[in-house]
């Protein structure tokens, strides 16, 4: 029987119960799973279908899998949707993002903490005055993995859009007096990264009570600063929450 009838597997995602584990990496880019995978033990490669590439594998004896997403809300709601459906419950974006800050340098990693709602996905879900927040319990893991990592941090508000182009060449846009003004709204509210996703990734998983994060790596051409081109920082520290996670759900006291 083919994937796309039989119910046992998730359309998009061409997954199965079994197939993944509760804890979920969410990169944009599927080029991105296979270096998160070799973090893992025992990785393996479950599925690639469309934007959607799936490892599954292990961290301390628990399963855990990287699923692509694509780029934007739309993709990525499909994505977590699908896992959620397959018992996964715990899930951390990971991606790069454009500082909103300007003395934010390159490669500083950006812990969000909620996000700005500029997409359209997310109030097919819920009316647009309801906030998209991170989980408390994933921005603190998030928060421990960086300092175990010495990776460069800050904590703080991310603003999820559905434009590239609307951010990165504003002044070309017909609506750019207006991009200019929204923009200089979230410089002066302090929000530090702009990126595609986290927004509808936090409500989706507000309505399903399951836990979300984000970390995303910042790039700043104005400021400059090292970008490390292989991800490794952003990498080793989305896998490092992961693990801090799973120790902390073993002894669920250890939660404040």
């Amino acid at each position: 029987m083919s994937g796309a009838h039989d119910p046992e597997v998730q359309y998009h995602l061409q997954l199965r119960p079994g197939d993944v584990g509760r804890y979920v990496l969410l990169p944009g880019d599927p080029g991105r799973c296979e270096p998160i995978a070799a973090h893992f033990d025992e990785a393996r490669l479950v599925a690639s279908n469309r934007e959607y590439t799936t490892y599954t594998g292990t961290l301390d004896g628990v399963p855990v899998s990287v699923v692509s997403t694509g780029i934007g809300c739309p993709s990525s709601a499909i994505a977590v949707e699908e896992l959620i459906k397959l018992g996964a419950d715990t899930f951390i974006r990971v991606g790069t993002s454009g500082a909103i800050q300007p003395d934010t340098p390159s490669g500083t990693l950006a812990i969000v903490t909620a996000a700005i709602r500029d997409e359209g996905t997310s109030s097919h879900y819920l009316p647009m005055e309801f906030p998209a927040i991170a989980d408390p319990q994933v921005v603190d893991a998030i928060t421990e993995a960086a300092r175990r990592t010495g990776a460069p941090w800050e904590r703080g508000v991310t603003q999820s859009k559905d434009s590239f182009y609307g951010e990165v060449e504003p002044e070309r846009m017909p609506m750019a007096g207006m991009l200019a003004d929204r923009w200089a709204a979230w410089v002066a509210g302090g929000a530090i990264c702009s990126e595609m996703e986290a927004s509808t990734i936090f409500i989706i998983s507000a309505i399903h009570r399951v836990r979300a994060g984000g970390i995303m790596q910042v790039h700043n051409d104005a400021v400059g600063g090292e970008i490390d081109q292989n991800r490794e920082h952003l990498l080793a520290t989305a896998v490092e929450s992961l693990r801090v996670l799973i120790a902390h759900d073993r002894d669920s006291s250890s939660w404040p």
